[in-house]
């Protein structure tokens, strides 16, 4: 006999006998064991659901109604807060914000640039950074006095996408006593998101490992052409 779980499976003569722990457990047993967490992010992973598909729908409406940026009491996914350093204690604050999807129109009166036919584009100018980002800019903007932890997507509609910010305050004793948020009290982590050092601001940066990313070695395209740019005579060589 192997056992698997609550389930047991009878091995015949000559049948094999080296099946890994649990590799029946999601084929044969109808329900498998889960934590609280764990159960919400397979529910999330499973957006199409009727489940989900009817609270994204009423979540959306609701979140309609309220501010473009404002604060939320605790996070909507908090299994997704938890694994992004959201932690329900205090000097945590968790700011739900609102962007409108899409490109945006080139601010010129008329659509008159008075200038090449190359910048004359009005309407189909793509911006370089993902709307992720663009909400960590808008929060920290309207918190400058809060630290810029991650943030991630808690819905969206047809106009527009959902975000919730995980930011901590760094004049709090509870996280400036903390050696695992110390980091986020330095000046050096003032408006993280201003400068493309969150995981959603990295993503445009071009920064990555292997053949694709020569031109970003050295932490940007200007430090690549920079060095390559520089001639190096040593004194001696």
């Amino acid at each position: 006999m192997i056992s698997c779980g609550n389930t047991q499976i009878s091995a015949q003569r000559g049948a094999r006998t080296d099946i890994p722990k649990g590799f029946y457990l999601w084929i044969i047993s109808p329900t498998v064991t889960m934590g609280a967490y764990k159960y919400i992010q397979e529910m999330h992973r499973r957006k199409q659901s009727e489940v989900m598909r009817f609270l994204k729908r009423v979540r959306c409406w609701q979140y309609r109604q309220l501010n473009a940026v404002h604060r939320a009491s605790r996070p909507s996914r908090p299994e997704k807060a938890r694994r992004l350093g959201y932690k329900a204690k205090q000097g945590f604050v968790i700011y739900r914000v609102r962007v409108r999807r899409g490109t945006r129109k080139r601010q010129a009166h008329k659509g008159q640039v008075y200038g090449k036919p190359s910048n004359q584009g009005i309407n189909q100018l793509k911006w370089q950074r993902n709307l992720q980002s663009k909400a960590e800019e808008r929060v920290g903007r309207r918190c400058p006095a809060l630290r810029v932890v991650n943030s991630y997507w808690i819905g969206q509609d047809s106009t527009f996408k959902f975000y919730e910010v995980i930011l901590v305050d760094p004049a709090h004793n509870a996280i400036r006593h903390n050696p695992e948020t110390q980091w986020l009290c330095k000046p050096v982590a003032k408006h993280r998101e201003l400068r493309g050092l969150t995981s959603a601001g990295r993503k445009s940066r071009g920064l990555g490992k292997g053949h694709k990313f020569h031109q970003t070695i050295g932490g940007s395209r200007r430090a690549a052409w920079k060095r390559h740019q520089k001639l190096s005579l040593p004194r001696k060589r």
